[in-house]
């Protein structure tokens, strides 16, 4: 064959070999294809199977699920949303409809192609978004028992759970209780396993007050016989807590402490710092310190401290009690027992009063009981308190009044030039008393005022607002009356004596105290007639 010839066939050879070259190349690659379209197919329903029967196996429940996909782009990628898992009962009823156990608005895996052959599927890491728990109400958690694994095989095993958007219900059948509600914004948990504790770290937003948690510790292994059994451990830090969204107080606080015990008797171990702590009454900031010990029912979130002491500038009290959540109305019910054993009254009157320099100095005991319901009034309108205290060693600020406290106690020891020539300085004043605080106002039982020489015993009202004084009662002076005074007024005033030398006292005045704190008006009571003068009148009818 001529060599022009040959040429071409050769090319023609070369050509058709690429050609069939490419097109079974194409070929494999449409083979390919159908061949992972296949596998995609047949391992969709495959892993939903298995997703399915797990949740079924681990709860004995009812599992529904809106969407199921899976991608092989990057190995088998599966993911998810709608997931519910539903209990023999409801197991919140104060939302309308069937509540699911645990409700998932999405979740995605991923995991080997070749872990799809083996069973179970081993899964490192499930990534969720908006989990939601529902735990039972105690009376109905023996059904969570009926929920575990029983004759079933586990098809898929997690190392670690990371949820964003996390929403814990603790449900509850007491009458004026509503369930307890947390918000987890970030929740990580490893060592998942039905045998052994698993490891969390959480970071959530505490509703009120507001403020950053994070927490870290363990929780488990999970007790299906007695859930309220399950042991829990950890520490914690609460940071930059806003106390102005309580009305009434504010201040910014920091806590830190540990926790361990099972679920329905948590021990907790903290303290407080709230630098700049204040009360709406006053508005002066003052440091406020705490060290606590408090026993939680972590399955109704109800807390009793046992105790708190607290540091107000220099002066402890401690105070032991409840704070339990109640329905009617909706809140926290703070129930407790306060004692000062040792402090300053300063230091109160510095958190409770705007008056600066406190109108009063010296040393205070204080025993009451503290009551502050729920409710959208501001503190100082809500809380109850009843009780007794006493001062000692009182002196005022202002050397006004303190002058006037020196001269009644020169005249009513029979001392008047001294009264006159402000000899004497800063005679120490005495209070004690019974009181009882509600709806911003103070009501008095029983007080009494004493300075050398001097007793007063009143009975009355204070608003904490200052604009409400209303106190009556009786002054006992250890003089009579002529002798607290000098010159030609003592010899007018001789013949009056008998008349107001009553009950063993030199000298014996009704007295009051009305008007505000701007214009407090102090004076005698003639006019009025108490209680001891009624029973006198009464025993001479009967005579």
């Amino acid at each position: 064959m001529p060599e022009s010839e040959q040429k071409p066939r050769r090319e023609n050879t070369h050509a058709s070999r690429w050609w069939w070259i490419g097109g079974i190349a194409l070929l494999l690659v449409v083979a390919a294809a159908i061949t992972l379209g296949i596998v995609v197919s047949r391992a969709q329903p495959i892993v939903r199977e298995r997703v399915m029967e797990t949740l079924s196996t681990k709860f004995k429940a009812r599992v529904e699920l809106d969407t199921f996909n899976v991608s092989l782009l990057q190995g088998l990628q599966v993911s998810g949303k709608g997931l519910r898992i539903f209990g023999a009962m409801d197991p919140n009823n104060h939302e309308p409809g069937i509540q699911p156990l645990i409700a998932v608005g999405e979740f995605r895996f991923r995991t080997g192609i070749g872990d799809l052959l083996h069973s179970p599927m081993h899964v490192d890491t499930v990534h969720v978004k908006g989990l939601q728990l529902n735990l039972p109400p105690r009376e109905q958690r023996g059904e969570m028992h009926d929920m575990g694994p029983k004759g079933g095989k586990i098809k898929i095993t997690v190392d670690k759970l990371v949820c964003d958007d996390t929403r814990l219900v603790i449900n509850t059948l007491k009458p004026g209780k509503l369930p307890l509600e947390f918000d987890i914004a970030s929740l990580r948990m490893a060592s998942i396993g039905p045998d052994g504790p698993m490891h969390f770290d959480a970071d959530l937003t505490n509703p009120k007050p507001v403020g950053n948690v994070l927490s870290s510790g363990s929780f488990g292994p999970w007790d299906a016989d007695s859930p309220r059994d399950t042991p829990v451990s950890g520490t914690y830090s609460f940071n930059n807590a806003d106390l102005g969204t309580i009305k009434g107080i504010a201040g910014i606080l920091s806590s830190t402490g540990k926790y361990y015990g099972i679920l329905d008797n948590i021990v907790v171990d903290g303290a407080t710092d709230t630098p700049d702590f204040r009360i709406a009454i006053s508005g002066r900031p003052v440091p406020l310190h705490t060290d606590f010990h408090a026993i939680v029912d972590g399955t109704s979130g109800d807390t009793y401290l046992q105790p708190v002491k607290a540091r107000l500038l220099n002066t402890w009290l401690t105070a032991n009690g409840s704070v339990v959540r109640v329905q009617d109305p909706k809140g926290h019910l703070v129930d407790l027992d306060v004692v000062i054993e040792k402090g300053k009254i300063d230091d109160l009157l510095k958190l409770a009063i705007k008056t600066n320099p406190p109108i009063m100095s010296g040393a205070v005991r204080l025993n009451t009981k503290l009551v502050l319901p729920p409710g959208e009034l501001d503190v100082a309108n809500r809380m109850k308190l009843k009780g007794n205290f006493e001062v000692s060693g009182g002196i005022f600020s202002n050397d006004k009044i303190q002058g006037k406290i020196d001269a009644i106690s020169m005249r009513s020891q029979g001392k008047p030039k001294l009264a006159q020539d402000n000899i004497p300085d800063n005679v120490p004043s005495a209070l004690k008393g019974s009181f009882a605080l509600a709806t911003g106002t103070i009501s008095f039982s029983q007080l009494q005022f004493n300075v050398p020489g001097t007793q007063v015993n009143l009975t009355g009202i204070y608003s904490l607002d200052g604009n409400q004084f209303d106190f009556h009662g009786k002054a006992r002076l250890d003089a009579k009356l002529s002798h607290m005074v000098t010159g030609w007024k003592s010899i007018l005033l001789k013949p009056a004596d008998p008349f107001f030398s009553k009950h063993g006292a030199g000298t014996e005045i009704p007295v009051k105290i009305t008007g505000t704190k701007s214009e407090p008006h102090f004076g005698a009571d003639f006019g009025h007639k108490d209680e001891d003068e009624n029973d006198e009148h009464k025993d001479d009818k009967d005579k």
